[in-house]
Order: structure tokens, then C-alpha cells, then sequence
């Protein structure tokens, strides 16, 4: 029985995992040895950066379970995961809510109060004055209600904007957001916004999703903050509806290409902001990974359902298995 780690452990973490699962045999595969070792797993924690064969991980037959070190899943949920009746697939899904809805106000704030103009300015040693605009009063909207999602909406309610969303779930709405939709009515919501906020997963479903007929669909002059993933835009379409003003700007955590291509027209573009897919990074993210793997981990020795656990068709949990700290293991 093996444990194969690929997310960036140490001797304090792997003994942590140890001491869940004493049984088990725990190898610390890395990036470097990930795609050797997968096949001899019957759990997998981590999150592969480098290409797996899958079809070899799924021919050894031994994969029960993996549990993500990220929220998003497109990294494991290949065909043969998704069909498999055997293989559990649970997520990070909400752990780094509080450093996504960091990540998500400096982008937001930069876009809005001009930074990416200052900062040119800055580099020429130019003192001017530039336009900016306002967040207070403007309606924003959130598309994906999940963890992150709803970590921004807590964050956005005391600056005195109206808060609307969509989610696969749009159940048990939070007070500050003041409506809820379902997420066939995204139309709805890019036809209100002032802000579109992007936090909902990749799949076959999202992929594109934000391309000519949903830039169209929102309002002239909107800002677009995508802290998701890139695959959810169109670049082009995204170039294009910033060149012609339909959006005012765009805060970019996450690019369709990643690391973005040195010619793509974004880079030089004044009304966009580009952070390095950093939304969910923290001095103690490796920490709190593990601490949710430790619970999960005697969750499935028990025979328990881990938290986190996702629907792989849709490539996230249910609302009601999300983990949150303050849970009992």
C-alpha cells in the first residue's frame, strides 16, 4: 500500500502523512520521478506539472484515490479517471480562499485605480496625473460561487457595491450577495456587471466559455478579473474586446497559455494587469495542505467520505462537502 506525493513536502509534512496513514508506505515522487512512481500508487497527493501517462497509471490498476493539493483538477481528471468507477478524486477546493480574494482585490483595485498606467509612468520617472475610476456603487458579479467565490463576496461587502453571482449550485445564498442565479443565466449576470469576477472551475462546460458572445453580453466599459483558470477566456476575444473599449480593463491571474507567450498583444496592453498565477499562494500553503490530506487521509482508512470529494463530470464538490477548517475531523 503506497502513498505517492508530488507537491512541495518536507520532512515535517511527510511525517505528518505518516503518522495519518501508518500502514501505508509514503514516497515523495516530486516532479522529477511523478510520472514514474504514479503507477505504483493507490493514493496520489499532489499535483502533477510535468505530463503523466495516465493510460499506464490506469492499466497498473492500483489508483484509488487522489487527493489534489489545488482546487482546480484539470491536471488529473483525464477520460479514464473520470470513467472510473474505482478512482476517488477530492480537491483543495477552498483552502486558499482568503489568498485567492487577496490576489482578486489587488488585481481588481490595480485595473480600476490605473496602477498598470502609473506603473509605466513610474519606470519613465514621470509625477502626472492620470484618470482613474471608482469601485463604490458599481454592481459586481461573480461567476462560480464556490469557496473563492465566496471568500470575495465576504471580502466586497463593506465597499458598498452590490454583489450578484452564478454557480452549478445556487443554493444557500450568502446575505451580502443580493442575488443568486443558476448557471444557464450567466447572460443575466454579464448584462448587470460592472465587474465580472471569474471563479468557477475548467471543464468541457467553461472551456471558451468567456469568447465574442459573452464579452458582447457585458456591459461597455466593464472590468473582467479572472482568477480561475486561463482556459475560461478566449485571449483573442479578450484582446479584441479591450481594443475596442467593451471592456475597460481586465486583471489576469490566470492566461489561456501559461507562462503567457512573450508576443501576446496583453502584455503590452495598459488597461491589463498580469500576475504569474500566484492567486493562491501562501507562506503556509504546503501546511495547510497537509493538514487537510492528515484529515482526509483517516477519513478514508475509515471508510468515511473525504471532504472535497468532487463530482469528476464537473470537476468540483458539492457545496455540502466542502471542507472548512473549523470541521471535526
Amino acid at each position: 500500500m503506497r502513498i505517492v506525493l508530488c507537491y512541495p513536502v518536507n520532512e515535517k509534512h511527510i511525517a505528518q502523512i505518516q503518522a495519518a496513514a501508518p500502514d501505508y508506505e509514503v514516497v515523495n515522487a516530486g516532479q522529477e520521478k511523478i510520472d514514474e512512481l504514479l503507477p505504483t500508487a493507490e493514493i496520489f497527493i499532489g499535483h502533477a506539472k510535468v505530463p503523466v501517462n495516465w493510460d499506464r497509471v490506469l492499466q497498473a490498476g492500483r489508483l484509488r484515490w487522489i487527493q489534489s493539493s489545488a482546487a482546480g483538477l484539470d491536471h488529473c481528471l483525464v477520460p479514464g479517471v473520470i470513467e472510473s468507477d474505482e478512482i476517488v478524486v477530492s480537491s483543495a477546493s477552498g483552502l486558499f480562499a482568503p489568498q485567492v480574494a487577496e490576489q482578486t482585490f489587488s488585481l481588481l483595485f490595480g485595473v480600476i485605480r490605473s496602477a498598470p498606467l502609473f506603473f509605466r509612468a513610474q519606470t519613465k520617472r514621470q509625477f502626472v496625473r492620470l484618470p482613474t475610476d471608482d469601485l463604490r456603487g458599481k454592481t459586481v458579479g461573480i461567476v462560480g460561487l464556490g469557496g473563492n467565490g465566496r471568500a470575495i463576496a465576504r471580502m466586497l461587502a463593506p465597499w458598498d457595491v452590490r454583489i450578484i453571482a452564478t454557480d452549478y449550485y445556487p443554493v444557500d445564498r450568502p446575505s451580502e450577495v443580493s442575488e443568486l442565479l443558476p448557471a444557464n443565466q450567466l447572460h443575466d449576470l454579464l448584462g448587470q456587471s460592472d465587474v465580472v469576477i471569474l471563479t468557477l472551475p475548467l471543464n468541457t462546460s467553461t472551456r471558451g466559455l468567456f469568447g465574442p458572445e459573452a464579452f458582447g453580453q457585458m456591459r461597455r466599459g466593464a472590468y473582467l478579473i479572472n482568477v480561475a483558470r486561463g482556459g475560461v477566456v478566449q485571449e483573442t476575444a479578450l484582446c479584441d474586446a479591450l481594443a475596442s473599449g467593451q471592456l475597460a480593463g481586465a486583471g489576469l491571474d490566470v492566461t489561456e497559455i501559461e507562462p503567457l507567450p512573450v508576443d501576446s498583444r496583453l502584455w503590452d496592453d495598459p488597461k491589463v494587469m498580469i500576475s504569474p498565477h500566484v492567486g493562491a499562494q501562501s507562506s503556509r500553503r504546503v501546511s495547510d495542505t497537509t493538514d487537510l490530506v492528515a484529515i482526509n487521509l483517516k477519513r478514508y482508512q475509515s471508510g468515511q467520505t473525504v471532504y472535497n470529494r468532487v463530482d469528476k463530470r464537473l470537476g468540483f464538490p458539492h457545496p455540502s462537502a466542502v471542507y472548512r477548517p473549523d470541521q471535526v475531523s
